[in-house]
């Protein structure tokens, strides 16, 4: 079935979050409240509520997304190229609207454009849905899931192809990445790093290049997946990058 989805027409993407305050102290007090209680039903009796709070970028109520990585294959001459472009900032209300924009814009072209990410269905299409609400943003339609049969709705996660049905373990994509032969992300930072990268370092250029190798790696992961050749490094290119460099 997986040979039978043209890689064009996925838009590949992934997202990074951090908690909405630098620390603990700086949180509201009633959300200091609401984060106490959640943070029951993962913390030890040693931990406080603040030793944990790193931890919030991860749930969108008290998280936001600080960088929004797309990509997308494109075919000319039986060549492939990739071309990533990423929205991202400290004002995620604006990073959302332009994200939104696009994806408005790509399928208005394009019917059959699906979503692919790795954990997408578990963590970055809700996580994009709820925080677009927040915000006072209109889902785009590729996003506004309710209602929708399940076929009907254009999700593709590449984990969940990896499961083939187990629902017992959660794979990393830098496992699948190793196992397959693909260029690790993780050659900088990884996931847990990323609120210290933003909060402490303010650098959120390191951050997005971080992001745009996650989505990379998801595209060549899922040519793995029809067993088809990775697109070579020279046919990658970043509009964002390069802007930033």
């Amino acid at each position: 079935m997986l040979n039978n989805i043209k890689i064009e027409n996925i838009l590949f993407l992934d997202i990074e979050t951090v908690p909405q305050y630098q620390d603990f102290d700086s949180v509201p007090e009633k959300f200091k409240e609401f984060w106490e209680k959640k943070s029951t039903f993962f913390r030890d009796e040693q931990q406080s509520a603040s030793d944990v709070y790193q931890r919030a970028g991860i749930y969108s109520e008290f998280g936001k997304i600080i960088c929004i990585s797309v990509g997308i294959a494109v075919i000319k001459n039986d060549q492939k190229t990739f071309r990533l472009k990423s929205f991202f900032g400290d004002d995620e209300s604006l990073l959302l609207q332009e994200f939104a924009a696009m994806l408005k814009k790509y399928h208005s072209s394009n019917s059959e454009l699906q979503l692919c990410a790795h954990n997408g269905k578990e963590f970055d299409f809700p996580y994009i849905a709820r925080r677009m609400l927040i915000n006072g943003i209109k889902l785009p339609q590729l996003l506004d899931i309710a209602g929708k049969k399940p076929w009907e709705v254009m999700f593709l996660d590449t984990m969940e192809l990896w499961k083939f049905g187990d629902y017992k373990n959660y794979t990393s994509l830098n496992l699948l990445t190793q196992i397959f032969n693909i260029p690790t992300p993780k050659d900088d930072i990884d996931g847990s790093m990323v609120a210290d990268v933003y909060w402490k370092e303010n650098d959120l250029h390191r951050i997005v290049t971080y992001c745009e190798k996650d989505v990379i790696a998801i595209a060549q992961l899922f040519l793995k997946y029809q067993c088809n050749e990775l697109i070579p490094h020279e046919n990658i290119e970043s509009t964002t990058i390069n802007k930033l460099l």
